[in-house]
């Protein structure tokens, strides 16, 4: 069969690589084509272009290269209608894929269309679920609620294949006996824009958490291009947080730690998985309060209160997320309390909630939907 795969960003060419190792373990004669990024480029898949060219986030750096954004969908959509593939598979970034899509489609009536990874329908701006039914045939979601929200909100057919953090279940998951002395994780976000508006909140936190607890311990893992960002952010903080660097110490620090203070972002459904009691913060400007509050149609931002139905996670907003309001949150966690018992029961479901059955990984889950759909003729 003939794949022609498109992702726009770096987390989307990771689950791109893991897809095209699926598929070709299960088509080993299997043709790819279209756009990716280096995780993809080591499966021997080619890309059109650099994935820089279109890998941008936020509005003012969109608009500083929306020629070439503007070409690359242009030269995507050319090259899709030319290959003629038994499917297109768009992975994430549905600002550029998306667009893709519905030229393809115009020139390929008969072109089947897989979406991997749902947009964000459930959350904001839900009409875009009913559009996307014009140019895709099958949604492939990553949280276990979005099939139910597609179907509410009359989208495409949509299926639920798994996270990728379920694979890692036994790299993040920790026992509560181990839990006894750990530390407090602290992740104030992977982003620079993030780490600018919640640093000094979190430094004021850990000042505060350490005047309650002298001997606590803060640890911080970080990992990748913010790294240097982060050490200079946290050079300021009166109480130092030890740096973790790499993947393998950030999850021997998840199945240990005490508690969590983290910004809102994957990193909470990281926390979840491995059963670490968390208190959520989160800051956005002014003006992106005043739009969220008219367009956001979701009770919380916390993922794993999403998938749980319950506000397991608390979580602070705005001007609730000061330094002594997370103090005093996070200080309620350490203690074999109610507030630390009612978490550890709510975490308990979430793995369950998520696992697939009969043991199958996302990315084989992904590849059988993606032949179903492709054969259907």
């Amino acid at each position: 069969m003939k794949f022609f795969v498109i992702t726009g960003e770096p987390s989307g060419d990771a689950l791109g690589a893991k897809l095209l190792s699926a598929l070709r373990a299960r088509d080993p004669q299997a043709e790819f084509l279209g756009v990716g990024g280096e995780a993809m480029a080591r499966q021997g898949f080619e890309s059109l272009f650099p994935l820089s060219d279109i890998s941008v986030m936020g509005i003012l750096p969109v608009l500083a290269r929306l020629p070439t954004l503007l070409r690359r969908i242009n030269e995507t959509a050319r090259a899709v209608i030319a290959a003629q593939p038994d499917v297109l598979v768009l992975i994430d970034s549905p600002d550029f894929t998306h667009r893709v899509a519905r030229r393809a489609r115009k020139a390929l009536p008969d072109l089947k269309v897989v979406d991997y990874v749902s947009p964000t329908v459930w959350a904001w701006r839900p009409g875009r679920a009913k559009t996307m039914r014009t140019c895709i045939d099958l949604v492939l979601a990553l949280l276990p609620f979005e099939p139910d929200a597609h179907k509410r909100l009359g989208g495409p057919d949509c299926l639920y294949v798994g996270h990728p953090l379920i694979e890692r279940l036994a790299e993040l998951h920790g026992d509560e006996a181990g839990r006894e002395h750990g530390p407090v994780l602290v992740l104030p976000g992977s982003r620079r824009s993030v780490l600018a508006r919640m640093g000094p909140v979190f430094s004021d936190a850990l000042a505060r958490l350490h005047a309650l607890r002298p001997g606590l311990e803060f640890v911080l893992p970080v990992a990748g291009p913010i790294e240097a960002l982060v050490r200079a952010e946290v050079d300021q903080w009166p109480v130092k947080p030890r740096i973790l660097s790499g993947e393998a110490e950030k999850y021997a620090a998840f199945r240990t730690a005490r508690a969590a203070l983290a910004a809102s972002g994957t990193v909470t459904l990281e926390l979840a998985l491995s059963g670490t009691p968390t208190v959520v913060a989160y800051k956005v400007p002014k003006l992106e309060e005043v739009i969220g509050r008219r367009l956001i149609q979701v009770p919380t931002i916390v993922l794993p209160n999403l998938i749980l139905g319950e506000n397991a996670f608390p979580e602070f907003l705005q001007d609730e997320a000061n330094g002594e309001t997370l103090a005093q949150a996070v200080a309620a966690l350490l203690d074999d309390g109610p507030e630390r018992r009612r978490q550890l029961e709510a975490l308990a479901k979430i793995s369950e909630k998520m696992l697939l059955p009969g043991g199958k990984t996302p990315s084989g889950a992904a590849a059988d939907a993606v032949l179903t759909t492709a054969a259907r003729g």
